[in-house]
């Protein structure tokens, strides 16, 4: 008997997360036959618990400088070309209320559940077709034409759109896939690693950080030129937060510190405090919890009356605080990751279409990219843009 023929399809996405849908939907509405597998039993499961279930899906500053690639410029096409707006848009006339936090993020005002529901209705106006709990076993070029076996059917197709994304979330079937799939079709790798992710502290900060844990503070983040403002939060292992997420991305090729107190600038300033308050406990009190003050004092202050400080330990105290640098680890790895920095080269994509220059045909978009946005909604916007204009060429 011979072997079934191939199901015959336009645009086959690997990956059922948000790029890989949103890519389908866009390819879909363009007229092409699309087909997505996904190896999970269900899509958009990390839509699903983004946000702390409300997802954050996109943010009004989204812009190239906010996204972190061995090729700066590499975004800037898919982001020009589909922006925030276009994406709110759609969530307007889908009647989706949403909400902006802060710093431009904006989030469901109810469930994360709305936004697959609205990717998956797009989906179904387009005819896409969706095939879960399947995953892929080979692929192959033969000629102009790509051969996909998956662990239900065979198919055959024009176009490929990897969009399995990195190695974040594991629990919820993060893998390699992506990465593998690049290099056999000779596209290189820029090396992997957690991003958005806490930091672990070695001893003696390890303590401190058991101590303190529970405490957050707001604080100004700092690796080379690179700076945030936002929360730090202490652990039993180290420091999260906001502040800390966002540097952890950047710390692979930069020190970090912190600047425990961002609103004094320049020298002098606590000489100029203690004429008000002449305890330096009282100083960091009106600006820190008094827990953090107590444990800060005991490790990083003389133990003596502000009056009898020097002015070189007032400076030198005012350059601890401004610039504390705790004995960093490394991170809480993928696990408790939001995102995969590194990914596929951007050197071997068509920045305009996502696709592989050397392998006509086939495409990668989303995380598995080496392209990696600020917390705060950047990656589903990358997700969006990226799926966008592969589903428009593919």
């Amino acid at each position: 008997m011979p072997p079934p023929s191939p199901i015959q399809t336009d645009v086959l996405i690997i990956g059922g997360g948000a790029a890989g849908l949103f890519c389908a939907l866009t390819a879909g509405q363009c007229g092409r036959r699309v087909t997505v597998i996904e190896h999970q039993d269900r899509v958009g499961k990390k839509i699903l618990i983004s946000g702390g279930g409300r997802c954050n899906f996109t943010n009004l500053g989204a812009r190239p400088e906010c996204y972190l690639s061995a090729n700066p410029r590499f975004c800037r096409s898919a982001l020009a070309r589909y922006r925030a707006q276009d994406f709110i848009d759609l969530v307007e006339a889908h009647g989706i209320t949403y909400y902006e936090k802060k710093l431009g993020q904006l989030f469901c005002k109810n469930s994360s559940k709305a936004i697959v529901e609205m990717l998956l209705g797009e989906c179904q106006r387009a005819g896409v077709i969706l095939r879960t709990g399947t995953s892929c076993l080979h692929l192959e070029r033969i000629g102009d034409r790509y051969k996909v076996a998956t662990s239900r059917d065979l198919y055959e197709t024009s176009s490929v759109v990897v969009a399995c994304g990195g190695l974040s979330f594991e629990k919820l079937g993060a893998s390699g896939f992506g990465y593998e799939l690049a290099r056999q079709f000779g596209l290189k790798i820029q090396p992997p690693s957690p991003g958005l992710v806490p930091l672990t502290f070695e001893e003696p900060d390890r303590s401190l950080a058991i101590e303190l844990s529970g405490l957050s503070l707001p604080v100004e983040a700092r690796a080379g030129k690179t700076v945030f403002q936002e929360a730090l939060l202490f652990t039993h292992r180290g420091i999260s937060g906001p502040a800390v997420l966002q540097i952890s991305s950047y710390r692979a090729s930069n020190d970090v510190h912190f600047d425990l107190l961002p609103e004094h600038r320049g020298e002098g300033w606590l000489n100029e405090a203690r004429r008000k308050r002449p305890r330096l406990d009282q100083i960091l009190n009106a600006h820190w919890p008094r827990r953090f003050t107590e444990a800060w004092l005991q490790r990083y202050a003389p133990a003596k009356p502000l009056a009898q400080f020097s002015r070189q330990e007032l400076t030198k105290t005012e350059q601890a605080i401004a610039h504390w640098a705790p004995a960093i680890q490394g991170t809480e790895g993928y696990p408790k990751a939001e995102v995969t920095c590194g990914g596929v080269c951007t050197s071997g994509l068509n920045s305009r279409t996502m696709e592989a220059r050397e392998a006509p045909g086939l495409f990668f978009i989303g995380e598995v990219v080496d392209v990696t946005g600020w917390l705060g909604g950047y990656n589903f916007q990358w997700a969006w843009a990226s799926g966008h204009a592969a589903g428009q060429a593919a």
